[in-house]
């Protein structure tokens, strides 16, 4: 059940309107990795939990989301009115300004229509809860980056106030994916192929033009890695496969039987 307020999450101040910054705003409106997107995903999840204890995190901060919605679709109209009447400000973004009539719609800012194909919807828990923790890292650097083009106050504010909250939820899902208690590569429920899981394949080799170098550390070093040269230059006429350590299925007679 939901129940609209009449008060945004935070007050939405405007000084001097830019239609042009209003329509970056609506990247996080109707964009990838904007509100909507995160509200939707959230919820969804929400839905699909057999958790308890964690449904009740994804349907407050998916809850959360549209609020955030709200805010920016408030800030960005705000910006974006202009385009109603003045002509140069119409030209800035004519989508806005002749189908939308200066407000906001379910675009991105290059005019591209929202699509439930930017939900991560996996219905596996722990999946979906790093899929969160990287969707509210996007969302942060985006905010980020509307800081850097934003010269009004207000706006400012309330883009430092949208920004702040993508870290407390990525706190949040994180510490929920840790208390699940899973190894943090235990994936699924069916084991990777011993040795295979532990090559690194150096398939990029070479000193590049631009100074490009092959490099070693701890993703492809210590621990059970085996360094491994890319197959296709090691494996010579045996074929790529030669230089892959796996393990093969018992053979099968005629009859279909080992």
């Amino acid at each position: 059940m939901y129940h609209h307020v009449k008060k945004l999450m935070f007050t939405v101040r405007v000084d001097e309107p830019d239609p042009r910054f209003g329509n970056m705003l609506l990247e996080q409106f109707g964009g990838a990795n904007g509100e909507l997107a995160a509200a939707m995903q959230y919820s969804i999840q929400g839905l699909n939990c057999e958790d308890p204890d964690r449904k009740d995190l994804l349907m407050d901060i998916g809850t959360e989301e549209l609020s955030h919605l709200e805010v920016v679709g408030t800030l960005a109209r705000m910006h974006l009115k202009p385009a109603k009447f003045d002509r140069q400000a119409a030209e800035a973004d004519p989508l806005i300004a002749i189908a939308g009539g200066g407000g906001v719609g379910l675009f991105n800012s290059q005019g591209n229509p929202w699509t439930a194909d930017y939900l991560k919807i996996t219905g596996e828990l722990d999946v979906d809860l790093r899929s969160n923790i990287a969707a509210e890292a996007r969302a942060k650097i985006v905010y980020e980056r509307l800081l850097n083009f934003c010269d009004d106050a207000g706006t400012k504010d309330a883009l430092q106030f949208l920004m702040t909250r993508e870290i407390t939820h990525m706190r949040a899902f994180t510490l929920a994916l840790e208390s699940m208690g899973k190894p943090a590569f235990s994936i699924g429920r069916i084991a990777p192929t011993p040795g295979l899981v532990d090559q690194f394949f150096n398939d990029s080799t070479g000193t590049g033009d631009h100074g490009e170098i092959d490099t070693r550390g701890p993703w492809n070093e210590g621990g059970d890695w085996v360094f491994t040269e890319s197959p296709a230059i090691q494996a010579g006429d045996a074929g790529p496969a030669s230089a892959i350590v796996t393990e093969s299925s018992s053979p099968v007679d005629e009859a279909g039987l080992g």
